[in-house]
């Protein structure tokens, strides 16, 4: 499923890059294919069969008139292990998930209209990391956070992503990840329009946006790591939820100069840009660390009185 989700989504680009082209100027090697869409020689091979298989030729030195070629849906194009991710955070976030909380397998894999297989290799995943625990014939527990240990994966976060944000700098201009970034750029002026009503879609295309980042250099370590990052940035940016819509505007602002940092493609810019921005995050998330431990010890502290106690006086 994985692999034919990375075949289809480098489909779509593919299209768009060789779309691009100006008419009668030749088509990029395979080995300049492979460097552009990101994927091996293989999945480049496999998608100049599926265009000529639609009766459009790529040998030659003229580019095709591909334009009436189908695209595949978004959907098809994203990784099981993404969908699953997603969905997860929005549960997470939305119905504001506190430690101790039950995980069902089933009931996540009837919520989410996804399979068992994919909710169990998730958790499995993030296991590891100590977020969640599984108990025997009881499910999975979600265990929550301390503010250190997300401190500390904040400090991961800013060696890679910085790495990742010059090294886009440097992409070339034929990139189909430059049309993506312009893409985010129009969706986040939408959602900033629309901030009243729809903030909390910031969540989904935060992580669209640092993805996209992080895929300018890929690392298959750094891209596992990031799942874990998403969530606890985003479980300790939205815990209190008072003032998350301003927060979620401020953001937005945020990311709109970095990518018009980005789209400078001036690496002193974009350091300048990428350093501010994560800053910004790391006090959010110091500043929300600090409220959630607050309100986890004041419920703590507060006791029901059993059944056949008297209520203490007030």
């Amino acid at each position: 499923m994985k692999s034919d989700a990375v075949f289809k989504r480098a489909f779509n680009d593919a299209l768009d890059l060789i779309g691009n082209l100006p008419e009668g100027s030749p088509l990029p090697s395979e080995n300049q294919l492979s460097a552009q869409l990101l994927v091996s020689r293989t999945t480049v091979r496999k998608i100049l069969g599926a265009i000529r298989a639609q009766g459009f030729p790529t040998v030659g030195t003229r580019r095709p008139s591909i334009e009436s070629i189908p695209r595949f849906a978004e959907a098809e194009t994203i990784p099981i292990s993404e969908q699953v991710e997603k969905h997860f955070m929005e549960w997470m976030l939305r119905d504001n998930t506190r430690p101790g909380t039950s995980i069902n397998e089933l009931q996540l894999a009837r919520r989410f209209g996804l399979a068992t297989t994919g909710i169990r290799e998730f958790l499995n995943r993030f296991q590891r990391f100590g977020l969640i625990e599984r108990r025997p014939n009881a499910g999975w527990v979600f265990k929550g956070f301390t503010a250190s240990f997300a401190l500390e994966l904040f400090e991961i976060r800013e060696i890679f992503e910085l790495r990742s944000a010059l090294a886009f700098a440097t992409l070339p201009a034929t990139s189909a990840l430059w049309q993506k970034l312009e893409a985010l750029r129009d969706q986040h002026l939408q959602l900033l329009e629309e901030i009243d009503t729809r903030y909390h879609d910031f969540s989904d295309l935060d992580s669209r946006f640092h993805r996209l980042i992080n895929s300018a250099a890929p690392n298959r370590f750094i891209d596992d790591f990031f799942d874990i990052i998403t969530l606890i940035f985003h479980y300790h940016y939205q815990w209190n939820k008072r003032d998350e819509r301003q927060r979620n505007e401020v953001a937005i602002k945020e990311h709109l100069t970095y990518i018009e940092a980005l789209l400078s493609r001036n690496p002193s810019i974009v350091e300048l840009a990428c350093r501010a921005h994560l800053a910004s995050a790391k006090e959010t998330l110091m500043r929300s660390s600090s409220r959630k431990t607050s309100e986890f010890t004041q419920a703590d502290d507060v006791e029901e009185p059993s059944s056949g106690d008297a209520a203490a006086p007030v």
